[in-house]
């Protein structure tokens, strides 16, 4: 039996090494594929009757109110996170 401590695993000296890298057209066509779906979404939700018509329409009628309504949200989110 040895009293010699194991040395921990060496540490990568490259920590992006392991991850395969994408050429860059690749990532461009992802990142358009992303925000093409998102747009869909987006335009999806402003349909009448969906929440971001209804929220648009809250904020056209009652800016004032919408706006008072948002800043109470904030700060409760705000309070929640501490």
């Amino acid at each position: 039996m040895s009293d010699d401590i194991p040395l921990s695993p060496p540490m990568f000296e490259d920590p992006d090494a392991v991850i395969e890298r994408k050429s860059r057209p690749d990532a461009i066509d992802a990142l358009k594929g992303a925000v093409a779906r998102v747009r869909e979404l987006i335009e999806a939700g402003r349909q009448p009757g969906m929440p971001l018509s209804v929220l648009s329409n809250m904020a056209r009628e009652a800016p004032l109110g919408s706006l008072c309504l948002a800043f109470l949200f904030g700060v409760a989110i705000g309070r929640r996170s501490r």
